[in-house]
């Protein structure tokens, strides 16, 4: 068999697997990358029971399965919401590229948002998080949401006992409001070991490429450790109402951490494929009284490649 009929029986899920594993390749080279003082931790940490082909293979068979969910809410005018909150350094990014890769843009976006303003911290608590909220056929994924007053905001001293107590007075009617009027409210939490998360930062501060991740926050989480579990334990209690529950992701293993979490949300929905027109690519109009001009050589970007 020549190579061109090899290229022509290969599956186009063999091919998306060859091209998707340029991650892991990466991830190897950040292996060779550690600097020797984090070779003993990484000889302790667990390794992924996982097999890199068994994972992208799943990976990819539940994303298409996400892009029937977003036809799917957007087909019957859906509206959901999914917070990711948890310790840093747990995975959440992680999780919402991976939920994000194969979608459209347009319909399911990230809502990330910055420390308040001072304009924005006399507001209404839940009032910045208002507009972001979705109209009929759109996924927002907000990461980290509200619920960081009862986290970050409590443990850093940057909201009151008063603020917290109105917090958890409040959240659970207005979380109702938003599954009243017809949002589907999905709230995961990522755990983490404190040995796994204590590796994971050591990694961002002896990695220049990744110590932008690294925030005066995330070091702040390692010293007060016991008050984020506190403070975990007694959102769990407050806040996990049966119109919106928590679900906690397990995330020492990125790549289980991944997969199950996409499993569980598209459990969250029934969904149906939605019938699409089929596509015909239509003929090229050629204007036989236009010829193409030469542009300058300088316009193009220099191949160096």
């Amino acid at each position: 068999m020549t190579e061109h009929n090899k290229t022509e029986t290969r599956s186009w899920l063999d091919i998306e697997l060859e091209d998707d594993m340029d991650e892991e390749l990466e991830q190897a080279v950040d292996d060779v990358r550690i600097p020797p003082e984090l070779r003993v931790l990484m000889e302790r940490r667990q390794k992924s029971t996982l097999d890199r082909h068994t994972y992208f293979r799943e990976l990819l068979r539940l994303q298409s399965e996400l892009v029937k969910l977003q036809d799917w809410v957007r087909f019957k005018g859906l509206k959901m919401v999914i917070l990711f909150e948890g310790r840093d350094s747990a995975g959440k990014g992680g999780a919402i590229k991976r939920i994000t890769q194969r979608v459209n843009p347009r319909s399911c976006r990230v809502v990330a948002l910055p420390a308040p303003s001072d304009r924005e911290k006399t507001q209404w608590y839940f009032q910045r998080y208002v507009p972001h909220l979705p109209a009929a056929g759109e996924i927002v994924l907000f990461d980290r949401s509200w619920c960081n007053r009862a986290g970050v905001e409590r443990v850093m001293g940057f909201a009151t006992d008063t603020e917290v107590e109105d917090f958890f007075r409040d959240v659970p009617e207005f979380e109702r409001m938003l599954v009243r009027s017809g949002i589907i409210l999905v709230k995961y939490w990522f755990s983490i070991t404190d040995e796994e998360q204590q590796l994971r930062f050591l990694m961002r501060i002896h990695d220049p490429i990744k110590q932008w991740k690294l925030s005066p926050m995330d070091l702040q989480s390692r010293v007060r450790w016991e008050q984020y579990t506190m403070a975990k334990e007694d959102m769990f209690a407050r806040t996990s109402i049966p119109e919106a529950p928590w679900h906690i992701v397990e995330g020492n293993d990125k790549k289980r951490a991944r997969l199950n979490l996409i499993s569980h949300l598209l459990s969250v929905v029934p969904y149906e494929e939605v019938p699409h027109e089929p596509v015909t690519l239509p003929d090229r109009v050629f204007n036989p009284n236009y010829e193409r001009h030469t542009l300058p050589a300088e316009l193009y970007v220099p191949e160096r490649y």
